[in-house]
C-alpha cells in the first residue's frame, strides 16, 4: 500500500526554471523550422502558411504539459481524463498535415522529457529526408493554381468530362482529390495556366457545362 501511495503521489519535483526556459525556446525554434519546411515543401491543398503558424503553439504546449506530468502518474491519469472531453470539429483531410502535426507533437514530447539532443537530431533527420525527397521531385509550376470543382444539386458531370474541359484550357493538370458522395461531388486539381485568359476560359467552360457547379481557384504562388 505504501508503494502504491508513492506511485500515486501528486507531489511533483521542483522543475529547473533555466532548463524549462531553454527547452521552451528550443521547442519553439524547432517547431518554427518544421512550419517553414511545411510551407516550402508541402503539397497540401489547404492554406499551408495558416496551418504552419500553429506549429509553434502546438509544440510549446505539448512540451509544457509533458514537463508537468512526466514525474507523476496521478497527473498523467488526470491529463488523460481532461483530454477525453476535448472534441476536434475540423477534420484533417490531408495525411501530410497529420504527419507534420505528429512531428510537432514529437518535438514537445522530446523537450518535455529533457531529451534535447535526441529530439534535435531526430527532427533534423526527418526534415533532411523531406527536403531531399521534395527537392528531387518535380516542383509545382509557379503559375499553378489549386482548382476545386464541386456540385451539391442537379445533374453532375462526370470526372472525365470535368477533366477534359479543364485540360482544354490549361497547360497541364494533376488530379489531387476526388470525392463523389450521395450529397456532393468535389474534384481538386493542381492546374497550370499561362495567363489569366486561360483561367477565365476554364471557368467559363465549367460553368457552361453545368450551372450548378461551384468553381474555386486557390493561388499557390501566383500566376504571371
Amino acid at each position: 500500500m505504501q508503494s502504491l501511495s508513492d506511485v500515486l503521489a501528486t507531489d511533483v519535483p521542483a522543475i529547473s526554471l533555466p532548463g524549462f526556459v531553454l527547452n521552451l525556446a528550443l521547442a519553439a525554434a524547432l517547431a518554427a523550422l518544421v512550419g517553414a519546411t511545411y510551407v516550402r515543401f508541402g503539397r497540401s491543398l489547404s492554406n499551408r502558411s495558416s496551418l504552419a503558424r500553429h506549429f509553434v503553439t502546438v509544440g510549446m504546449t505539448t512540451m509544457i504539459i509533458i514537463t508537468i506530468v512526466k514525474s507523476s502518474l496521478a497527473l498523467s491519469l488526470g491529463l488523460v481524463g481532461a483530454l477525453s472531453i476535448v472534441r476536434f470539429r475540423t477534420a484533417i483531410k490531408e495525411p501530410e498535415e497529420l504527419a507534420y502535426l505528429f512531428l510537432t507533437i514529437a518535438i514537445g514530447l522530446g523537450f518535455g522529457a529533457d531529451q534535447r539532443l535526441i529530439t534535435i537530431v531526430g527532427v533534423a533527420g526527418v526534415l533532411a529526408v523531406i527536403a531531399a525527397f521534395r527537392g528531387t521531385a518535380n516542383a509545382p509550376d509557379p503559375r499553378s493554381l489549386h482548382l476545386t470543382v464541386s456540385q451539391a444539386t442537379g445533374e453532375r458531370p462526370s470526372l472525365e468530362r470535368i477533366t477534359e474541359l479543364v485540360r482544354e484550357h490549361s497547360r497541364g493538370l494533376n488530379l489531387m482529390r476526388f470525392d463523389d458522395g450521395p450529397d456532393a461531388l468535389e474534384v481538386a486539381y493542381l492546374v497550370r495556366f499561362a495567363d489569366h485568359r486561360e483561367l477565365a476560359a476554364a471557368d467559363a467552360a465549367l460553368r457552361a457545362e453545368s450551372p450548378g457547379l461551384t468553381v474555386s481557384f486557390v493561388d499557390t504562388d501566383g500566376i504571371r
